[in-house]
């Protein structure tokens, strides 16, 4: 059986989020697979999918909504989980065959290279695996002294990246980034739509646009200088493995 986690927290995604991540993985699997939720509202998730509590971590309130909860998943023992596990942000797109995931260097922590920091050796943790129970020491510091932490990165992922020995990076066709790898740039992204590459397999979106936006062509800006690049054409194809 493989195990694919994933954690949903706070108002931004709802149940529909995850129903349509278990629909992804069953397409796109050909494995026994199952999708574990972590949550404090399971209301609506299909039933298919195993829920467990959100796991208890030490967090400051200004970052307990930002993606530093997702360390609490470093903890040992946590539900029932054993083995490689494959981690899958709520909001990424699954169009490719999945099981690959848990064939490439099996028993390492393998991980998305960050797009916006190549050769920098910091993975992007909206697709990863890991060898559970390994790397407790990523939750127990941090759940231990979080403002040490803190202040020393500042994101969840940097954390991580510094603080495991062995990182593997996929196959960079395998896993790409919406706004980064697949937006045209300015100024042809207000004529040319997002293309989807044949090769990829997992499509991460980081930040917003999120699916929903992407898929109608809507880009939310928070200033008018944002207006002016900040702008995708509305994108098919997400709306034909979104489901």
């Amino acid at each position: 059986m493989q195990t694919v986690i994933c954690i949903k927290w706070g108002s931004r995604y709802g149940s529909e989020y995850v129903n349509r991540l278990l629909s992804m993985i069953r397409r796109h699997s050909q494995r026994d697979t199952r999708l574990v939720c972590f949550t404090d509202y399971a209301d609506g998730i299909d039933p298919a999918v195993q829920i467990w509590p959100l796991p208890e971590i030490n967090i400051p309130d200004r970052v307990a909504r930002l993606p530093w909860r997702k360390v609490s998943l470093w903890q040992s023992p946590l539900a029932d989980l054993s083995g490689d596990v494959l981690f899958l942000d709520l909001d990424v797109v699954v169009t490719g065959n999945i099981d690959v995931f848990f064939d490439y260097m099996p028993g390492h922590f393998c991980v998305a290279e960050n797009w916006t920091q190549p050769s920098q050796r910091i993975g992007n943790t909206s697709c990863y695996r890991f060898p559970f129970g390994k790397y407790t020491h990523i939750f127990d510091d941090f759940n231990r002294d979080p403002e040490s932490v803190l202040a020393r990165y500042g994101i969840e992922q940097q954390y991580i990246s510094a603080e495991i020995d062995e990182m593997y990076f996929w196959p960079a066709e395998w896993c790409l980034s919406f706004k980064h790898s697949l937006v045209p740039s300015w100024p042809m992204n207000f004529f040319i739509t997002p293309p989807l590459q044949s090769t990829a397999r997992i499509i991460a979106f980081t930040g917003k646009p999120d699916p929903d936006e992407a898929l109608v062509g809507r880009w939310p800006v928070r200033s008018l200088r944002e207006k002016l690049y900040k702008h995708v054409r509305p994108t098919p194809w997400i709306g034909e493995h979104w489901r």
